[in-house]
C-alpha cells in the first residue's frame, strides 16, 4: 500500500512538472512570436464567403481583364533636394537650419577629403603606393550621412566612404598609415589600400569582395535590435553592388526581420566601365524598396543638405519602428573607378567636366556659405593652403615609418600557434636568411609582438 501511494505521489510531480514545463514552454513561444512579429501585418482570419483573395503571400483584390504591369508603374521616382545648383534654399521649411560651425565644418570635411585624394592618387601615380580610389564628386553623401547618424551607430562600407570615416573623427595620419600599410596601420599592414577600418568608431573594416557587407549589416542590425540599443545600421553600397545576390539577402532579411537599418546606394552612373543603362532596366536602386516592404527616397547626392535631412529621419525611424529604409543617392563619380582604371576609354571629356564644374557638391555648398558671406575668397586660400600643409604632413610621416613587423603575418587567427604555422614561420625564416640580400630587414619594425 505505501508503495502504491509513493507511486500515485511521484506520479503527481511529474504531472505538475510536466505541466509546467509546457506551461514554460508555451509563455516562451508567444513571447518569441510578440517579438518577431512586431508591425508586421498579421494574416487575417479566413473567410470563404468574401469574394477577394485569401492567398497569404500577398495583399490584393481580383480582377477579370488580363493585364501585364508596367516595368515603370510611374514617371519616375522624384529625386528630393534643398538646394539648386547655386546653393539657393528651394523651400526654407526643408532647410536643416544648421550652424554656421556646422557647416563649415562641412565644407572643410569635403575639401580636407579632396585634398587628401589628390596627394594620395599622386603617390600611386609615382609608386609609392600600390592603390588607391578616390571620392571626387560623392564628398557629399559621405558628409552629409554621417552628419546626421549618431556616433555609435554601425558602418558598413563599400570602398569609397573615407569621409564618412574622417567626419567621425579618423586622423589623417590614420588614413595615412593604412595606404602605406606602415606599422601604425590597425590592420598590420595585411590589407589593400583604402581598406580602412576602426572599431573605436563603429567602422567595420572594408573587405574587397562586393555587396558582402549588406547581409553582414543586415545581420548587425537584428542584433542591434535583440539587444534593444537605441542604435542602427547604415550599410554603403553603389548601385552596381544592387546587382549581386547579396543585396537581395540583405534586403529580404532585414525586412522580414525588421531591422533598425539604412540602406544608403550611392548611385554614381557607373559600375566601374558598366553605365547604368546596362546595369539594370528598371527605374534606378529606390525603386526596388517598395518590392522588399521597404520605406525608400531617392536624394540628390550632390546636395549635402539633402542627404542629411533624408539621413537623419531615416535613421530616426529606423530605431523608433525596427524597421528598414533605403536611401537612393544620385551623383556622379568624377574621378577614375580606381588607379587600375582609365574611364576615358568609356566617357567623354565633356560629360566629366560638367559634373565637375556645374554640379558639385564642394562647390554647391560653397554658393550657399558665401551668400550668407560665412567664407570669401581668402578664407578659401588661407583654407587649401593650410589643408594640403597638414595632408603632406601625414604623408611625409606615413612614407617614412618602418614596415610592420614580419611576425605579424602569423598571429592574429589563433590564440595560440598551430603546429602547422609554427613550421611555416620557421622554413620562412631560413629562406629569408639564406637569401638575405633580396630582403630588407632594416624596412621593417623589430619590436616584440604581445599576444
Amino acid at each position: 500500500m505505501a508503495a502504491v501511494k509513493s507511486m500515485n505521489k511521484l506520479y503527481g510531480v511529474c504531472v505538475h512538472a510536466a505541466r509546467r514545463t509546457a506551461g514554460l514552454k508555451a509563455s516562451r513561444l508567444l513571447q518569441h512570436r510578440a517579438f518577431r512579429v512586431g508591425a508586421v501585418q498579421r494574416q487575417q482570419p479566413f473567410d470563404s464567403s468574401l469574394e477577394k483573395p485569401q492567398f497569404p503571400g500577398a495583399s490584393a483584390e481580383f480582377v477579370d481583364h488580363l493585364e501585364f504591369i508596367q516595368p515603370n508603374v510611374i514617371s519616375g521616382i522624384p529625386v528630393y533636394r534643398v538646394m539648386d545648383r547655386q546653393g539657393n534654399i528651394i523651400d526654407p521649411s526643408q532647410d536643416p537650419q544648421l550652424s554656421k560651425e556646422q557647416v563649415l565644418n562641412f565644407y572643410q570635411k569635403m575639401t580636407l577629403l579632396n585634398t587628401m585624394d589628390r596627394i594620395l592618387y599622386e603617390s600611386q601615380r609615382q609608386g609609392r603606393i600600390s592603390f588607391y580610389m578616390t571620392n571626387y564628386g560623392e564628398e557629399g553623401t559621405h558628409i552629409g550621412s554621417a552628419a546626421a547618424l549618431d556616433p555609435e551607430d554601425i558602418v558598413f562600407g563599400q570602398y569609397r566612404e573615407a569621409g564618412v570615416l574622417m567626419y567621425r573623427g579618423f586622423p589623417l595620419d590614420m588614413f595615412m598609415a593604412q595606404c602605406y600599410a606602415n606599422a601604425d596601420d590597425l590592420g598590420k599592414g595585411r590589407q589593400m589600400p583604402v581598406h580602412y577600418g576602426s572599431k573605436d568608431l563603429n567602422f567595420v573594416t572594408i573587405s574587397s569582395p562586393l555587396a558582402t557587407q549588406i547581409p553582414q549589416a543586415a545581420g548587425a542590425a537584428y542584433a542591434l535590435k535583440r539587444e534593444n540599443m537605441n542604435r542602427a545600421v547604415i550599410c554603403y553600397f553603389g548601385e552596381g553592388a544592387a546587382s549581386e545576390g547579396d543585396a537581395h539577402a540583405g534586403f529580404n532579411f532585414s525586412a522580414t526581420l525588421e531591422c533598425p537599418i539604412i540602406f544608403f546606394c550611392r548611385n554614381n552612373g557607373y559600375a566601374i566601365s558598366t553605365p547604368t543603362n546596362e546595369q539594370y532596366r528598371g527605374d534606378g536602386i529606390a525603386a526596388r524598396g517598395p518590392g522588399y516592404g521597404m520605406l525608400s527616397i531617392r536624394v540628390d547626392g550632390n546636395d549635402v543638405f539633402a542627404v542629411y535631412n533624408a539621413t537623419k529621419e531615416a535613421r530616426r525611424r529606423a530605431v523608433a519602428e525596427n524597421q528598414p529604409f533605403l536611401i537612393e543617392a544620385m551623383t556622379y563619380r568624377i574621378g577614375h573607378h580606381s588607379t587600375s582604371d582609365d574611364s576615358s576609354a568609356y566617357r567623354s571629356v565633356d560629360e566629366v567636366n560638367y559634373w565637375d564644374k556645374q554640379d558639385h557638391p564642394i562647390s554647391r555648398l560653397r554658393h550657399y556659405m558665401t551668400a550668407r558671406n560665412w567664407w570669401s575668397e581668402d578664407d578659401e586660400k588661407s583654407w587649401r593652403k593650410q589643408s594640403r600643409k597638414t595632408v603632406m604632413e601625414a604623408f611625409e610621416k606615413a612614407e617614412k615609418r618602418l614596415k610592420p613587423n614580419i611576425e605579424l603575418m602569423f598571429t592574429d587567427v589563433y590564440q595560440e600557434m598551430t603546429p602547422n604555422l609554427n613550421k611555416q614561420r620557421d622554413a620562412m625564416w631560413r629562406h629569408m636568411k639564406q637569401y638575405k640580400e633580396h630582403y630588407p630587414f632594416e624596412l621593417f619594425d623589430k619590436e616584440p609582438i604581445s599576444q
